[in-house]
């Protein structure tokens, strides 16, 4: 992942929305031999994390009520110079960066479906490196 991915998480409350995010920054941070506790941004909105080369920005936008609220915490910006990580992306309505990957989670019993979904040809070609286009 790249300064100017931004990956989308949608799906209902209790989907996994947050565990994923959490589980790929610890992922990351580890490759650096990082570890340190990957908090919900439920409450603050914006988490950051210094990855080196780039900035990682977790985003939960579940409280916002309009998409200039999101202007304002500065992701706009974050989503040109950092990997940025957007639960509740609905919320961002107009602001949307094209060329995200949507990744839709979706709860059926103990098991989670994900279904990805994207315009950008470098997400296509990752995700069929993955098995997973």
């Amino acid at each position: 992942m790249a300064a100017g991915d931004v990956i989308l998480l949608q799906g209902p409350v209790g989907a996994g929305k947050s565990h994923f995010a959490r589980a790929l920054i610890q992922s990351r941070l580890a490759a650096l031999d990082r570890f340190e506790d990957v908090p919900s941004p439920t409450f603050t909105l914006v988490q950051c994390y210094d990855l080196d080369s780039v900035e990682l920005w977790h985003a939960d936008l579940y409280r916002l009520t309009s998409p200039s609220e999101c202007d304002e915490l500065g992701l706009v910006d974050a989503f040109e110079s950092a990997i940025c990580l957007v639960e509740w992306p609905d919320r961002l309505g107009d602001l949307t960066p094209q060329g995200a990957l949507l990744l839709d989670i979706r709860p059926e019993g103990d098991d989670r479906h994900l279904h990805f979904q994207s315009e950008a040809p470098r997400w296509r070609d990752r995700l069929m490196r993955l098995g997973a286009a």
